[in-house]
Parts: structure tokens; C-alpha cells; sequence
């Protein structure tokens, strides 16, 4: 019963963070706009990570499919977390390092979440 506590805890906290994101992204907000036009993928990178970022945070709340969630949001965390450390900086606009640590919540989660589910992950590649 815990285990299932934490993992539903770690779901909704990641994919929280994930859709929240989403209006900034699919509205064009100026600092979204910022952001990727600095990494020169303006407006592609931005709807693209938007997507997947959506597709992300379905897949983690559905409990059968919360392993590959976990593998897309971490994937697409592990782009943002690259982004901040080698072209933006931890700090964009004066945020404070909100969206970096937003970022790394975020992996944090999902990387508990694939470790928590490590056999579902395993049996993908034949392993037990």
C-alpha cells in the first residue's frame, strides 16, 4: 500500500508540473518564445517538447503505462536539464532557477518511477 502511495505521489507531482508547463508552451508565451528561439528551434522545439510533455503526463497517471511516461518525461527532462546547463543557464529572465528546478523535479520523479518499475522495464528487453 505504500509503495503504490508513493508511486501515485511521484505521478501526480511530475505530471503536474508537465501539464502546468503546457500553456506557456502552446500559447506562445514570450518567455516560452525566449527560450527556444535562444536554442534556434522557435516554434518547433517548443510545440514539439510540448507534445511530449502532454503525451508524458497521460502516460504517467495511467497505471500500465506510467513506466513509459516515466521514460518519455525523463527523456524530454534530460533535453531541458542540457539546455539550462549548456545554452541558457540555470537562471532565464530573472526566474530565479524555477524552470531548472522544475526540470530536475521532475526527472527526479520519473527516475523513481522507472526504478519503481524496473521489472515492466526489464521485461521490455527479455531481462527478468
Amino acid at each position: 500500500m505504500k509503495n503504490n502511495t508513493i508511486k501515485w505521489a511521484l505521478r501526480i507531482v511530475a505530471a503536474a508540473i508537465l501539464l502546468q508547463t503546457l500553456y506557456f508552451k502552446f500559447t506562445g508565451a514570450p518567455e516560452s518564445i525566449y527560450i527556444f528561439s535562444t536554442m534556434g528551434i522557435e516554434p518547433w522545439g517548443r510545440i514539439g517538447s510540448g507534445v511530449a510533455e502532454l503525451v508524458a503526463s497521460l502516460l504517467l497517471l495511467w497505471p500500465r503505462t506510467t513506466w513509459l511516461g516515466a521514460g518519455l518525461a525523463l527523456g524530454t527532462m534530460a533535453g531541458a536539464i542540457a539546455s539550462h546547463l549548456f545554452v541558457l543557464g540555470i537562471e532565464v529572465q530573472d526566474d530565479g532557477g524555477q524552470l531548472f528546478m522544475l526540470a530536475v523535479v521532475v526527472a527526479v520523479c520519473s527516475a523513481l518511477l522507472l526504478w519503481m518499475e524496473k521489472e515492466k522495464v526489464l521485461a521490455l528487453f527479455g531481462s527478468k
